[in-house]
């Protein structure tokens, strides 16, 4: 560190944050407590209380803290990249995946074999992502992004779980919160072991890590075996991170922040960096826990720690993609356009395999488990058409936005659910149910335009020192959206009568649309897309940049302004009617571009037709796949989507290769 003040000064902050958590709603003397540490319990509640609840909390917090800053310290020197963390490598969506298949499909197994499960998903996405990005590109954005699309599919298929074994969800989502909650000792005695292999890492790690630092082959030249040292300290790594999450849930953001802010305050050795990084962990998950202490001592409601890591971490990421990446920062990665153009033949299979789609949606049942198609009768005909009409319509909006954010910030990932647009609109529209009492289907889409009006503003706001470049624009729309999501996991945490309500609408479900609903997201979405349609020609020209549209007349300030809203219109008209539809919006004009689209009109055109398709056929899919249980339309989507999304990712690396 710079000074020995600056030791001083962080164990003191630690020590006061500690002994601050302890006297919260606390009448004990600091006596009694000193007693109660000695060994010296009544049976007073007070004491009980204290001794069994909140000094486990405590202990519990300094050490899941240490461990996660440590983690996300090794993960930064090995791969030598400040953005990656537990979070953003797409493990921790890893482990949080095994834990729920283990708790679904074999629930006996959850007391011996929790943290192997939690190990088995983190090492699935850590493969996942490594395969996409490529070991070679651990330094670069691309690993980011790669561990960006897991977590959305993994994310997607976890959702899919709970909704489909819903008597499980709310304690799964408090548990998937980061809960540090304790009964007692247990979990501190089960943790502390499995977590032994840390104290390893800091008295042994430290110097081929700093080999390491003189890059691979200057490395290897010295000896040290590379490839050894990743696996080695990579699978320990994620043995504690399993291990915490199995007893905590998914504390997100310390693993990134933590590292970062070491550097910053001057480690400038592989050792002091992990040292540092274990207190600075451990000192931020305690401040995290204190204020969650409070907000519950004020509201009297549950908040979990996972939120107010969020709060504190959410911003503190953007701070630092705000310090250290550039507008010049790039990820590489370019939209995939087909070597053949758009010809009347591949319209015509476009066509053909849309009216396909809505065909076998109208035609198709299922009646004592024998698929059938026939003509739907007077009952089903009209449960059937708005649910249709919604998925095509809603589709097609999604995609034409993507194209429009796509187009209008150079940003060939850009899309309103992996920029917090979605969030945002969700964001409004839970909070307005949860705390004003608001049944969601009596929220109309002005609340969620306002919502993604808002996350818009302040992504623009930020986004506009890098000039919109695609990789801080993109990490800043994760950031955002993670502190979004997290409020709106609070909200489900409320347990109001509403929950399988609002879980089933954040699925982005068709279930229960109404035929007005339809027809109105009909009208809404059509309006706004032949708007779109008709401005095609200042869409193109702000895609070749603001100077040349305004070279050819442009008013470049209130067009851009118009497009975005045009955008966020469209994103929250869905949203506020059928809930978040993820990956449609920047799968379906990728899909455009591939099928030869080259115009702004002709993408345009095309992405609408090819989202309806994709959404009407997620949501037939739903349906069938594992009849008699259902996906909402939106989750499927998602997990098609994701795994598309990731085949696009390991293209372009492949095409760079090459």
């Amino acid at each position: 560190m710079k000074s020995s003040f600056s030791n001083v000064a962080a164990i003191l902050v630690l020590c006061l944050l500690s002994v601050g958590f302890l006297q919260i709603d606390n009448n004990l003397s600091f006596h009694s407590q000193w007693l109660i540490l000695q060994g010296n319990i009544s049976t007073d509640f007070e004491q009980v209380d204290w001794a069994f609840s909140r000094l486990p909390r405590l202990v519990m917090a300094l050490l899941v803290g240490s461990v996660m800053g440590l983690i996300g310290s090794v993960i930064q020197q090995l791969t030598r990249n400040p953005l990656l963390s537990p979070v953003t490598l797409g493990t921790s969506s890893g482990a949080w995946l095994g834990l729920i298949v283990l708790a679904i499909f074999w629930p006996e197994g959850q007391t011996h074999y929790q943290a192997m499960a939690a190990m088995l998903g983190a090492l699935l996405a850590l493969a996942l992502v490594l395969l996409i990005s490529g070991v070679r590109q651990l330094t670069g954005l691309s690993i980011v992004l790669s561990g960006m699309a897991v977590n959305l599919l993994f994310g997607a298929i976890t959702t899919a779980l709970i909704l489909l074994n819903n008597q499980y969800a709310q304690n799964l989502f408090i548990w998937g919160a980061g809960d540090l909650s304790q009964n007692g000792w247990d979990k501190f005695h089960w943790l502390w072991p499995h977590c032994l292999i840390g104290i390893g890492i800091l008295a042994y790690a430290g110097k081929p890590l700093t080999m390491l630092k003189l890059g691979q082959n200057a490395a290897s030249g010295r000896g040290l075996n590379v490839t050894a040292l990743f696996l080695v300290l990579m699978l320990a790594g994620l043995w504690m991170l399993s291990a915490s999450i199995t007893m905590v849930g998914i504390i997100g953001f310390l693993g990134l922040v933590a590292p970062n802010l070491a550097r910053l305050l001057g480690a400038r050795t592989a050792t002091s960096e992990l040292c540092w990084s274990s207190l600075l962990g451990a000192t931020l998950l305690v401040a995290a826990d204190n204020l969650a202490l409070l907000i519950s001592y004020f509201t009297l409601d549950i908040v979990p720690t996972g939120l107010t890591t969020a709060l504190l971490g959410a911003p503190l990421l953007i701070w630092l993609i705000r310090q250290r990446l550039h507008q010049t920062e790039n990820s590489h990665f370019n939209i995939l356009y087909g070597k053949k153009p758009f010809s009347r033949n591949r319209f015509i299979m476009i066509i053909g395999v849309l009216c396909f789609v809505i065909m076998i949606g109208v035609l198709s049942h299922i009646e004592q488990s024998q698929y059938q198609l026939r003509w739907p009768d007077e009952f089903s005909w009209p449960l059937r058409w708005p649910r249709i009409t919604a998925s095509l319509f809603a589709g097609a909006a999604m995609a034409v936005s993507g194209v429009i954010m796509q187009r209008l910030i150079h940003n060939p990932l850009a899309s309103p659910d992996l920029l917090g647009l979605s969030a945002g609109a969700v964001l409004a529209l839970v909070g307005s149910s949860t705390f004003l009492g608001i049944r969601l289907g009596e929220l109309g889409p002005l609340v969620a335009f306002a919502g993604s009006m808002s996350a818009l503003f302040v992504l623009l706001l930020l986004g506009k020192r890098f000039r919109f470049a695609p990789a801080p624009m993109i990490l800043t729309g994760v950031a955002l959206s993670a502190l979004i999501e997290t409020f709106v996991q609070f909200s489900l945490m409320k347990g109001t009568e509403e929950i399988y309500d609002i879980l089933r609408w954040l699925a982005g479900s068709t279930y229960r649309v109404t035929p007005d609903q339809a027809i109105l997201l009909m009208i809404c979405s059509s309006v706004f897309i032949l708007i779109t349609l008709s401005l095609h020609r200042w869409l193109t020209l702000m895609s070749m940049g603001k100077t040349a549209a305004a070279a050819r007349g442009i008013a470049v300030k209130p067009t851009f302004v118009l497009l975005l809203v045009l955008a966020a219109a469209l994103c929250a008209t869905v949203t506020a009617l059928l809930g978040p539809i993820a990956f449609i919006s920047i799968v379906a004009p990728h899909l455009a571009s591939l099928l030869g689209a080259r115009t702004v009109l002709m993408q345009l055109s095309l992405s609408a037709l090819l989202g309806a398709t994709l959404l009407q056929a997620s949501d037939w899919l739903g349906q069938t796949v594992i009849y008699p249980n259902h996906l909402a339309a939106g989750t499927m989507v998602a997990i098609l989507g994701g795994a598309y999304f990731m085949v696009i990712l390991l293209k372009n690396r492949q095409r760079l290769k090459g």
